[in-house]
């Protein structure tokens, strides 16, 4: 039985695309979103920085802190 295998390489851009939609339904609700809003640009910000970086610990921590927003 095979099984298959993801890289952080592969996983971190997908949680950045998914929670850039989240970004997007905070944006709709308008000032109640606002906080929400500016956390999750930030951690995607982090995430965009450790990949440019190449920082490996850095996108770690910057995955599983996308991973908790919850969509």
């Amino acid at each position: 039985m095979a099984t298959e295998t993801t890289t952080l390489a592969d996983a971190l851009p997908k949680e950045i695309q998914r929670c850039q939609e989240v970004l997007g339904w905070y944006k709709e609700i308008g000032p109640v979103g606002a906080f929400g809003h500016a956390m999750i640009t930030a951690s995607i910000a982090a995430a965009h920085k450790a990949m440019i970086e190449g920082d490996v610990v850095a996108m770690i921590r910057a995955y599983e802190d996308l991973k908790e927003i919850k969509s």
